[in-house]
């Protein structure tokens, strides 16, 4: 699976050896990614049942790779600071990514979650629009949708900017008991106009 980057993201894909560690404790896996892992941690909606759901899907289809699992790692910067310039580490600031490789209709799921402390920052948006680069740029993707909760506004906020749109109902075996689930969806051809309207490189 490709190492995906975004302006300020390092998107590292969840391999057995990161899943394992993440499963022994949070020290574990700091040392594991060589990043700095926030109290926090884990995100919403991301757990040890998640993990080892990933871990297991890795280990019976260990082929099956470039559409999974990623770790949101905000790379080193340089922070000033009343004494003098600061280097910030490297710093985990999310998980997500695609729930398996295009389907017969060509299409793909996202999913992701940023730890409280590093919302309301754009990380979410960033991430997303890298996927969508990365899904569109294999030719066999037709559509993108995502998954979300009525309550989450941020969570609809970051698809809509992307330019995903309501399609109703949804269904997600991973949201709350009872939860209403709302499907959001972006195709190719959409994508592609939006790019179009938009400085910078041509979409594909």
């Amino acid at each position: 699976m490709p190492r995906l980057q975004t302006p300020r993201l390092d998107l590292i894909p969840g391999t057995v050896t990161y899943l394992r560690a993440e499963l022994e404790g949070p020290e574990a896996l700091a040392a594991a990614l060589g990043v700095d892992v926030p109290a926090s941690w884990p995100p919403q909606f991301y757990d040890a049942e998640a993990v080892r759901y990933t871990l297991d899907s890795l280990l019976t289809h260990p082929n099956a790779t470039d559409w999974g699992f990623y770790y949101l790692v905000r790379r080193q910067e340089a922070r000033p600071s009343a004494q003098g310039a600061h280097i910030a580490r490297p710093t985990l600031v999310g998980a997500g990514g695609f729930r398996g490789a295009p389907n017969d209709q060509g299409m793909v799921e996202v999913g992701y979650s940023v730890v409280v402390e590093h919302q309301r920052r754009g990380y979410a948006t960033e991430v997303v629009e890298g996927w969508l680069r990365f899904a569109f740029d294999d030719p066999r993707v037709a559509m993108v949708i995502a998954h979300t909760l009525p309550s989450l506004a941020p969570s609809i906020g970051v698809l809509e900017r992307a330019g995903f749109r309501f399609a109703g109902a949804g269904h997600d075996p991973h949201a709350p008991a009872g939860a209403e689930v709302l499907r959001y969806e972006l195709s190719r051809t959409e994508y592609a106009a939006r790019a179009a309207a938009q400085p910078g490189p041509a979409a594909t």
